[in-house]
């Protein structure tokens, strides 16, 4: 079984399409399951964030998995198969792993070094194991995943190598002040108490704005949030508005963050003009508009607006294009490479376990039957010898077991350990379905046929999906040598 993910991001696609392929949480849901049912899907887990649409399978067949995927990924998001496949990326297997633990560690991010993804990554988990789609294989990449994500955190200068999604689009809105300068005193209004807008509404707070309104269409979620904020910040005033003063609050906002799940905009540029034309005094500083949302919250026409700084996810991937690289980005990536290779060599050595344990339990069925036989040829032996005999017995097929057994799960664990499985079973003669019961029993199994190992490439091509079965829907599928 081998890790699959098809996915497209703002590295392959324009926020146009990336604002379309958006899902809902119950389309999420229903996509998970669908994938859940394919074929040659065993596991199934779905990244879904305002830059990211990633669904990750194990599967049992390479070509038959980024069919699937891909197919279904069109089908739920609405975009023809046509449409999306120029914006899809495939990794598979160890580049599968290497892309999974870039994502965590913020690399393959906007901003370089984020560390909001790694509550997305865990969000991703928490879904995929509530909805019993993820099993042992993506519930180990997962979680490792987190556990690179933080130590390249913890080791590491990522963080200096970039901020939060928030903090740099507020950076950017700040044109090159301070942003606790720039936020001081004025008056913020954020739309929507989600995880981005909770962290926006908190970067507001410590940067020390001097009120700070939220709105959501669930009262209480908003009401929530300004209640916990305004107990950190006794000296601000904190509150929760109806989503219905939005325009009112607009007027009086200096600042304001919308990152909703609606899926139409929550601001039109009509609204915001109304709003400046409103503001007192008119000739003051621009009215400063972050929207983080995807798909957009806010109408792109505001960018053209006079008396308004607008700031969106499309500006926000432009300028982090020129964003400086820190020394520390080298040290994750290697971190990350020696990761990768720990977690294939564990995942190769986990494969030869099956095979062990029908080994072991083929001997002990070997040495009871003996024993068994030794009964009924000398009924006269009392318990203590029998006792002895039975000791010596089992203690010599242990020892004679041991070390090619200890041996054979090191030498899974490399590059070439695939074979070692299958020539323990030749050597020994073990049944097949004895081996099989052991996997299923502990959720795991071999690795499945010849495969482009650590395949990693953009899904040029896929649009021959649909075609019969003597199509090779991968046949223009070009290997690519970077990862995400």
């Amino acid at each position: 079984m081998s890790v699959l993910v098809v996915g497209l991001s703002h590295r392959s696609a324009p926020v146009s399409v990336l604002e379309r392929v958006a899902l809902s949480r119950d389309a999420q849901g229903k996509l998970l399951a669908d994938a859940l049912g394919a074929e040659p899907v065993t596991e199934a887990a779905l990244l879904a964030t305002c830059n990211r649409v990633e669904l990750y399978a194990a599967v049992e067949k390479f070509h038959g998995g980024v069919a699937e995927l891909s197919t279904l990924l069109a089908r739920h998001t609405g975009l023809g198969l046509e449409e999306l496949t120029p914006h899809l990326y495939v990794h598979y297997d160890d580049r599968a792993v290497h892309h999974m633990f870039s994502v965590g560690c913020g690399l393959d991010s906007m901003v370089v070094g984020e560390g909001q993804i790694l509550g997305q990554i865990k969000d991703a988990l928490g879904r995929a194991q509530e909805l019993h789609s993820a099993g042992r294989l993506l519930n180990e990449l997962f979680q490792q995943a987190l556990r690179v994500g933080k130590r390249a955190h913890s080791e590491t200068g990522i963080d200096r190598a970039g901020q939060s999604l928030v903090t740099f689009g507020l950076e950017q809105l700040a044109a090159g002040a301070p942003v606790a300068d720039w936020a001081a005193g004025k008056r913020a209004l954020v739309i929507g108490a989600g995880s981005m807008s909770s962290l926006a509404a908190a970067t507001l707070v410590r940067a020390g704005v001097a009120e700070l309104a939220v709105a959501n269409r669930t009262p209480e979620r908003a009401e929530r949030l300004a209640r916990g904020l305004g107990e950190g910040a006794p000296g601000q005033l904190v509150r929760a508005v109806a989503m219905a003063k939005v325009r009112e609050e607009l007027a009086a906002a200096d600042i304001v963050v919308s990152c909703t799940g609606a899926t139409g905009l929550v601001l039109t540029a009509e609204q915001v003009a109304e709003a400046v034309a409103a503001r007192r005094p008119p000739a003051g500083p621009p009215l400063s508009v972050l929207d983080l949302a995807m798909p957009r919250d806010v109408d792109a026409a505001v960018h053209r607006l006079p008396g308004v700084r607008f700031t969106d996810i499309e500006s926000l991937a432009e300028a982090s294009a020129d964003a400086p690289m820190a020394a520390d980005v080298d040290l994750v990536r290697a971190l990350v490479s020696a990761e990768v290779a720990a977690f294939g060599a564990a995942q190769r050595a986990a494969t030869i376990t099956p095979t062990v344990v029908a080994l072991r339990t083929m001997a002990a069925d070997v040495v009871e039957a003996e024993l068994a036989r030794l009964d009924g040829r000398l009924p006269e032996l009392d318990g203590r010898a029998r006792g002895e005999i039975t000791q010596t017995v089992r203690r010599v097929v242990d020892k004679l077991l041991h070390a090619p057994t200890v041996r054979v799960k090191q030498l899974a664990g490399t590059p070439d350990g695939a074979g070692y499985a299958d020539a323990l079973r030749k050597l020994f003669d073990l049944d097949q379905e004895a081996v099989a019961a052991v996997s299923r029993a502990d959720g795991s199994t071999a690795q499945d046929g010849p495969a482009p190992q650590g395949f990693s490439g953009p899904a040029t091509g896929l649009g021959d999906l649909t075609g019969g079965p003597a199509d090779n829907p991968m046949d223009n599928l070009t290997e690519k040598g970077g990862h995400g």
